[in-house]
């Protein structure tokens, strides 16, 4: 091997890995009934829990159009895209938002949990509220490298867990339509603990980014605007795809009383070959 390529190795293998921050963030609707922690007092710790994690992507739930016209407002390094769960603007939104310095959108859609998933707006299996994903294929602006991104909300009640069974063999069913090659990434509110069955579904298919850190710790997400989750991760980062999990936290940003949501986020963080 000559000296120069000697060099060159070397030098490489000094530069950061290429890394990618992926965050799954229920914002809560902006709810009048919530008290101190309305939308209007809290949505700027939320754009500061956002700005001080910087991910690259991140997948929302119960989001509605004004509260992602705020944030990328405050944030203007990212862009958001998605529609209602209704198929418009408002309600909803399975928002994704993404660094425009870091990510392009080669393309994007959605599709409904529901026996018609093409069409805006539609429910079954007896679920109170339509339920969907909004999905997008992102290239690296840096290297090309492609990756699919979906991010979803799951039905909410306990009478729902056949429902949400039927919600995890959909996805599954479109995550395996897509070569086995090309990296995938799913976010969401699933509303069940990381076991049982919707868990037991997509489990198979795809990592848990935080059970490949933590395989034997389980910590809640949901918390209700008091700071003490209850027992169950029902927020996911699930990833196919031959990255190396560097790290995998559940932020617990606070500020007194005044939370960003009342969903913790959680944060992952991937090395790229």
């Amino acid at each position: 091997m000559s000296k120069v390529l000697l060099l060159a190795v070397f030098l490489s293998s000094l530069l950061p890995a290429e890394t990618l921050r992926v965050m799954t963030f229920n914002v809560r609707y902006p709810n009048p009934g919530d008290g101190a922690n309305v939308w209007s007092a809290r949505r700027d710790l939320f754009v500061e829990t956002v700005k001080a994690n910087a991910p690259d992507v991140m997948g929302t739930q119960e989001l509605f159009y004004e509260q992602g016209q705020y944030i990328v407002e405050k944030l203007p390094g990212y862009a958001w895209f998605g529609v209602s769960r209704r198929g418009n603007h408002e309600d909803e939104h399975m928002g994704v938002f993404y660094r425009k310095d870091r990510l392009r959108v080669v393309d994007s859609g959605d599709f409904w949990l529901s026996t018609t998933p093409e069409r805006a707006g539609s429910s079954s299996w007896q679920m109170s509220l339509p339920r969907m994903v909004t999905w997008a294929l992102f290239e690296a602006r840096n290297g090309g490298a492609k990756f699919l991104f979906l991010n979803t909300h799951f039905p909410h009640r306990d009478v729902d867990e056949a429902a949400r069974v039927k919600c995890a063999r959909l996805l599954a069913g479109r995550i395996g339509l897509y070569e086995d090659d090309l990296p995938i990434v799913l976010t969401g509110d699933f509303n069940a603990p990381a076991a049982g069955g919707a868990y037991a579904i997509l489990s198979p298919l795809m990592k848990d980014a935080w059970k490949e850190l933590h395989p034997a710790r389980e910590e809640g997400t949901f918390h209700g605007f008091r700071g003490t989750p209850r027992a169950d991760r029902i927020d996911w980062i699930l990833y196919r795809a031959p990255w190396k999990v560097t790290s995998a936290e559940i932020i617990t940003t606070h500020n007194s009383a005044l939370y960003p949501s009342d969903h913790f986020p959680v944060l992952a963080v991937f090395e790229l070959p």
